[in-house]
């Protein structure tokens, strides 16, 4: 009788490291392509000492330097954003973050306001699939699924991804079980250069209001930084496209005044920064590089440390060694992303093709 429980305990066993070895193998590793989809999930090897947190879309993952931030400020900080995160993933993310560190200051970028409901399963995915399991991944995927979509195909991701088998690629196996780091505390960082060419202007809206989905989230986003004795920092980061409607901006200031919070438009502040769009972006003005992020980062620093009163850790021990690795690892990369332009003409290691206004 023992021999058989035994025998069952094993098989059982056996059966449960087959599946999870598969679904390992199954997952997209984002590392040839599209490296925004392990940001969300490199948090949790972090130390959890950050004064400043932000979370949004791309907005803030490609145009805020945290390590900029230290070197200039001493100002400990992490991003929590990923490709076209909507407002409802940013609030289950910043209340899975409170369960780790409670920092002075949370940046929230605000374009997500525009979408009042889920949009494309693939961003779900670039958002979700990071997240460890717990009920903010839960409540964040039960506010994200698309109607052809199922909970538990999120909970165990080898529902989903079963039909890779033909895809596999060596990639797939070489980070089975661990992979490199791509991000600067959630910065991905760009040194390609790609102007702006031109603006386009936004089309005519039938009705320019947020709707009352995003406005829900951004209610609960605000009692739970306020309960917490957190500031909340609304920003439009200083990407030209998508376009942002004066009709928009004047929602936020009234929301901001309304609830006492800061709301910073950094669009309109990009000559003061000295942002030069035919220099500071790598993909004709979604995004900014390296140069336009360090410019960006450097001015809203100053505000950061003038009118919130954040710390400077850069002569405490404790910090020193975890932020001098950051900075060792940043600049590697940004020499090695030079030699990659200069020799092939693109960054050749550094994933996908940039989406271009007009592309």
């Amino acid at each position: 009788m023992k021999k058989k429980v035994l025998i069952n305990i094993i098989a059982v066993c056996l059966l449960l490291g087959v599946i999870f070895f598969l679904q390992e193998l199954f997952m997209p590793k984002y590392m040839s392509e599209i490296p925004e989809g392990n940001l969300i999930e490199e948090y949790y090897k972090e130390e959890k000492k950050h004064d400043v947190i932000f979370i949004g879309d791309c907005e803030v993952f490609s145009n805020i330097s945290p390590i900029t931030l230290w070197e200039k400020f001493g100002i400990t900080s992490y991003i929590r954003g990923s490709a076209q995160q909507l407002i409802w993933q940013s609030y289950y993310l910043l209340e899975e973050t409170l369960e780790y560190e409670k920092p002075k200051a949370v940046v929230f970028n605000v374009l997500s306001m525009k979408y009042n409901e889920p949009q494309k399963e693939a961003y779900n995915r670039l958002t979700l699939d990071g997240m460890k399991l717990s009920k903010h991944k839960i409540g964040a995927i039960k506010a994200s699924m698309m109607e052809d979509e199922d909970l538990i195909t999120y909970i165990f991701p080898l529902l989903r991804y079963h039909s890779r088998w033909n895809d596999i690629k060596a990639e797939d196996f070489k980070y089975l079980f661990g992979k490199d780091k791509v991000s600067h505390n959630g910065y991905l960082m760009r040194v390609d250069i790609k102007p702006v060419g031109y603006i386009p202007k936004g089309r005519v809206l039938g009705d320019y209001s947020f709707g009352d989905n995003s406005y829900y989230y951004l209610d609960k986003m605000t009692k739970l930084c306020k309960d917490n004795d957190i500031e909340l920092i609304l920003i439009k980061s200083p990407s030209v496209y998508p376009y942002w409607y004066p009709e928009w901006d004047m929602q936020m200031v009234e929301y901001a005044k309304e609830h006492d919070l800061t709301y910073i438009n950094f669009l309109e502040l990009a000559d003061e920064m000295g942002i030069d769009y035919s220099k500071d972006t790598f993909d004709g003005g979604l995004h900014l590089n390296l140069s336009g992020a360090e410019k960006f980062t450097t001015y809203f620093g100053e505000i950061l440390r003038n009118d919130y009163n954040l710390p400077d850790h850069r002569d405490e021990v404790e910090y020193q060694k975890i932020w001098q690795d950051k900075v060792d690892f940043y600049y590697a990369m940004k020499e090695d992303q030079e030699r990659e332009l200069k020799e092939y003409g693109y960054l050749k290691s550094y994933g996908a093709v940039a989406q271009t206004i007009g592309d």
